[in-house]
């Protein structure tokens, strides 16, 4: 990546509370200039460190963060031309929505004329401008947090960075706001960094992920290379849901592998780990990539299964079984309604292609998810 596309770059950077555990672990990382990046993991991970550390909010112990090409070794959090969103807010219950929103303006002695057209551009973004006279109380959960990002957009900042911001709300306004904030980042061309635990809004809102786990970025890739081609048995437990299978390599055949399951099945798979033959492996499946078999269907990498429940959700139905190696099989198969529901205690076949049975990290080193 060129200097001139990076507008934060962490080097070297390490963080301790006490001189002992590391919370973050020698990170390097660069942010592209007008990109959504979100620091995705679970609690402890050191996501929302390294973000505090970016907004000034805590110091590095080691290590340095550049902003635009300017350490920020010296320069305290309100000099540093950032915009920060929280989840709980932090909007200030006596004054009204103009006035929550024009407290940047002030505190850098704008003129008053000024700070008024830029209030209402920024009541515009949100779409709030008809509110700008009410109080925090009397907005609903997502007006407050419109409010609040309001607020971070009005000084036109470098970098907005958002710390779990939709934490507070209901999964339907949570999911409309996801959407409302990615437009917001398009229209304006804002950089982003974003703070979050869940999975799926890291997946709609990103252009790119860093998974964060035990102080240290797992894998830095766009959403759908974080899904389709996880890197360990962390990343591929951690984004969406995973069926796990374990295995013997017994020969490479270039970009796929053979391995010899525990009860002797052969199965094929996409290497993703450069084990050689005789070394053990985990096999990742995502349960809408596995089919239940009509039966005497042929196919290559092919299971006999068990079924132990069938759960409707609706558009799909889950499909608990169990196959040699795993009795907590997942499979997710569209409804249809002439379609057969498979029942409890049927026996059948699942079946699925090498491209999407990855050969991922080997059992003794695998990582568990939160």
């Amino acid at each position: 990546m060129a200097e001139s596309e990076t507008l934060v770059s962490f080097r070297r950077v390490q963080k301790t509370y006490d001189g002992e555990l590391l919370v973050v672990k020698d990170l390097n990382l660069d942010i592209r200039r007008g990109e959504f990046l979100t620091m995705l993991g679970p609690s402890g991970s050191g996501k929302t460190t390294s973000l505090m550390m970016l907004a000034g909010f805590e110091v590095p112990t080691q290590g340095e963060i550049i902003l635009a090409g300017t350490s920020l070794r010296n320069t305290p959090p309100h000099k540093r031309d950032i915009g920060v969103v929280f989840q709980n807010y932090a909007l200030f219950p006596h004054m009204t929505v103009e006035e929550n929103i024009a407290f940047p303006l002030s505190v850098r002695r704008l003129p008053r004329d000024e700070q008024r057209t830029r209030v209402q551009k920024a009541l515009e973004v949100v779409k709030l401008d008809a509110l700008g006279s009410r109080r925090p109380s009397q907005l609903s959960g997502g007006q407050q947090q419109r409010v609040a990002l309001a607020r971070a957009l009005v000084f036109e900042p470098k970098l907005v960075l958002m710390d779990e911001p939709l934490g507070a709300l209901d999964k339907q306004l949570r999911e409309h706001m996801q959407i409302e904030i990615k437009h917001i980042h398009e229209n304006l061309g804002l950089t982003v960094v974003y703070v979050t635990h869940d999975q799926t809004e890291a997946l709609t809102m990103s252009d790119r992920i860093a998974v964060f786990n035990d102080g240290v970025i797992q894998q830095l890739d766009s959403p759908q290379g974080l899904y389709e081609s996880p890197c360990n048995d962390f990343v591929a437990n951690f984004i969406g849901e995973n069926n796990v299978l374990t295995g013997t390599i017994e020969g490479i055949d270039g970009p796929l592998c053979r391995v010899r399951l525990e009860d002797g099945t052969l199965v094929q798979a996409r290497r993703m780990v450069s084990g050689a033959p005789g070394s053990r492996t985990n096999l990742s499946l995502r349960p809408e990539k596995v089919d239940i078999d009509p039966p005497g269907a042929e196919h290559p990498n092919r299971l006999p299964a068990t079924v132990r429940e069938t759960i409707y959700h609706g558009d799909h139905m889950r499909v608990r079984l169990a196959v040699p190696g795993n009795e907590d099989f997942m499979v997710k198969m569209r409804y249809r309604a002439n379609r057969p529901v498979p029942k409890a205690g049927e026996r059948l076949f699942v079946s699925f292609t090498a491209q999407d049975c990855l050969a991922i990290s080997p059992p003794e080193t695998a990582r568990h998810s939160a």
